[in-house]
């Protein structure tokens, strides 16, 4: 599956900016969200705000920006489905074929000392392990890259052959999933310190 369009919102920001300015260069469009965007235009590298696509502002101190069908939509699309095709084309859907996504930094945020529960909460992620899944979900036509260490070979087959193979697809979706496992898991074991005192 040729990549054309990705959607790069990343909380660890380690990287971003040289995968962003290598998809670029093999022709990707890129779409991004707030602090990743920034950085990515920064560096001099086109970058389209997530709010252009959605055409709605991120609302509620960001909790809400990528939660909408332009983007879901883009990402779970089943691109040999002739009615999901034309559903994309009625609704003016563009599909979004590779998502480099990581989350909150919940872990750290926790690790804190005097961390307040609603300090917490409030770095518990919602619209990124949305697309994380979705995207992991559907590996036959979506790339999902949670992991930086992952960017330069992805870059690279997206250089050399203009999409990522099917068994890598695969393996990143395994990777992605247990990325949200964990991180599920972590809020899980919190609250339930919490719970505890």
């Amino acid at each position: 599956m040729q990549i054309k369009r990705a959607l790069i919102s990343v909380s660890n920001k380690d990287g971003v900016v040289e995968f962003a300015r290598q998809l670029h260069e093999a022709g990707v469009e890129i779409v991004s969200t707030g602090g990743t965007m920034k950085a990515i235009k920064d560096a001099g590298i086109p970058v389209t705000y997530v709010s252009d696509v959605t055409g709605f502002p991120e609302i509620m101190d960001g909790r809400v920006k990528t939660l909408n069908p332009y983007i879901h939509g883009g990402i779970l699309a089943v691109r040999d489905n002739e009615e999901h095709v034309k559903q994309m084309k009625e609704h003016k859907i563009t599909g979004i074929d590779l998502v480099a996504v990581n989350l909150y930094p919940f872990k750290e945020t926790i690790a804190k000392p005097d961390v307040t529960l609603a300090e917490a909460i409030e770095n518990i992620d919602i619209g990124g392990p949305a697309m994380v899944r979705a995207a992991a979900k559907n590996f036959k036509f979506v790339t999902i890259v949670t992991n930086p260490a992952r960017y330069d070979e992805i870059a690279k087959q997206v250089k050399e052959t203009g999409c990522v193979d099917d068994r890598t697809r695969m393996e990143l979706s395994q990777e992605a999933f247990a990325h949200t496992a964990a991180y599920d898991a972590m809020i899980k074991d919190y609250l339930a310190e919490q719970l505890q005192k």
